[in-house]
């Protein structure tokens, strides 16, 4: 039924490398099918000003395609002069998803900004940002904690991101593009590794659906979720 032949609860080929730049604090390349974005965090001593002198630290995200991130070219947004809506809501997202999983008192006055950087998209894109990002953050607090510069580890709880849908009648487990063009309902799901949620984007695409069918969804996030933690904690192991 699926354009991939996948089941409907199976998730694309999960993999993440770590390590992949040699500059950032933390970098990872995560694969999720022919999704492939590149996740790097950075730690500054500095915070925003609206946080400066609260002994609390900070975590932010941007994101961007590549030209050839698609089938067909994109412009360059720098080349445009200004990101545009969808690039500006999918970094406030993936800034905001992590910060859920970080206790800013325990980070100390210091910025981590996590960039992702979408190689090549086939749906789900931001959902693997969350989810690379992630492995990134944890690397890079890896090393605050091995030079000593912060004592307890300020990361509560993994943060990952799946999305689901109704295609063909049928709630699916990470929608390729395929499916993601077609979908009735499309659902991108954020999550914590003990199951909490962090935010829920759900939109009928063609058609409604019913209390039923959310939780179906629920149910298939959270498997995903479990899996991609899984896959967290041994990349950031490894």
């Amino acid at each position: 039924m699926r354009p991939s032949g996948r089941n409907l609860d199976q998730m694309r080929d999960v993999s993440i490398e770590t390590g992949v730049t040699k500059h950032a604090e933390g970098s990872c390349m995560i694969r999720m099918g022919d999704t492939h974005v590149l996740c790097t965090a950075t730690i500054e001593d500095r915070v925003p000003p609206f946080i400066k002198g609260s002994g609390l630290g900070w975590v932010t995200a941007e994101y961007g395609m590549l030209p050839r991130s698609t089938t067909s070219r994109m412009r360059r947004e720098a080349a445009a002069g200004k990101q545009g809506g969808r690039t500006v809501e999918i970094q406030r997202l993936i800034g905001r998803s992590l910060r859920a999983g970080v206790d800013r008192v325990a980070l100390g006055e210091r910025q981590i900004t996590v960039d992702c950087d979408v190689i090549q998209a086939d749906g789900g894109t931001r959902c693997a940002s969350i989810t690379g990002g992630w492995v990134a953050l944890r690397l890079a607090v890896n090393k605050l904690m091995k030079t000593g510069a912060v004592i307890s580890d300020p990361l509560v709880d993994p943060v990952a991101a799946i999305s689901c849908g109704i295609y063909a009648g049928q709630p699916v487990l990470d929608l390729d593009y395929p499916e993601d063009s077609e979908a009735g309902v499309d659902g991108n799901f954020i999550m914590t590794g003990t199951k909490k949620l962090i935010e829920v984007q759900m939109s009928a695409e063609g058609s409604t659906y019913s209390r039923d069918q959310m939780n179906q969804l629920m149910d298939l996030a959270e498997k995903g979720v479990t899996e991609l933690v899984a896959a967290q904690k041994a990349a950031a192991s490894a």
